[in-house]
């Protein structure tokens, strides 16, 4: 999916998602100390908005208008501060150990631009800082419900550690269970989340 693409899919009014942060987000940075965090493909700020609530320093960097348009009224009517920055990540690194903790939230593009992205993330998490990526599991397509349908944009644990794990040490990677309420009733998606650390 490209840049028209998204803001065509957040053009309609109120949040595709929920505006409450991803509960495998709040979990991982359970403890941290708030610093300077970066939400990369941060879209509409749910977990950027949250994280600004805990006293994080928050800057999102995503492609799409429309969708950090939707992030700032969000911080706008919490009450908090967001830096919002349209980049195409794909062709955009940020600085280098420059801040506290990076996250990534359910970017699923192509199998050599998702590595590019994850270097990047790994590459700016400074000396004593956290990297959280977390996502759609492939084994989501058959297996579990939602999320992209196209098997060339999902990954494992496997190939996200054996990218991150370059930079950081990993100390959580595992698939976890999201529970999704349809209309046909409970649902479970399949995800994964990868937590890393300066080595």
């Amino acid at each position: 999916m490209d840049q028209d693409s998204w803001d065509e899919r957040c053009q309609d009014e109120g949040l595709l998602w929920t505006a409450e942060p991803n509960r495998f987000l709040v979990e991982a940075i359970d403890g941290l100390e708030p610093g300077k965090a970066l939400d990369l493909a941060g879209g509409e700020g749910r977990n950027a908005v949250w994280l600004a609530q805990q006293g994080w320093e928050v800057e999102v960097v995503d492609w799409s208008d429309v969708a950090l348009d939707k992030g700032r009224e969000l911080a706008r009517r919490a009450g908090v501060t967001v830096w919002f920055t349209r980049e195409d990540l794909r062709q955009w690194w940020p600085p280098g150990e420059s801040y506290d903790l990076v996250v990534i939230a359910y970017l699923h593009i192509p199998y050599m631009e998702r590595h590019g992205v994850w270097r990047a993330a790994a590459g700016a998490v400074k000396r004593g800082g956290r990297l959280v990526v977390i996502g759609h599991d492939r084994d989501n397509l058959d297996k579990g419900y939602g999320g992209p349908q196209q098997f060339d944009v999902l990954y494992s644990v496997e190939e996200l550690v054996g990218v991150v794990a370059e930079h950081l040490e990993v100390i959580r990677a595992e698939q976890v269970i999201r529970s999704v309420e349809t209309d046909g009733g409970g649902r479970q998606a399949i995800d994964n989340i990868v937590v890393a650390e300066w080595k």
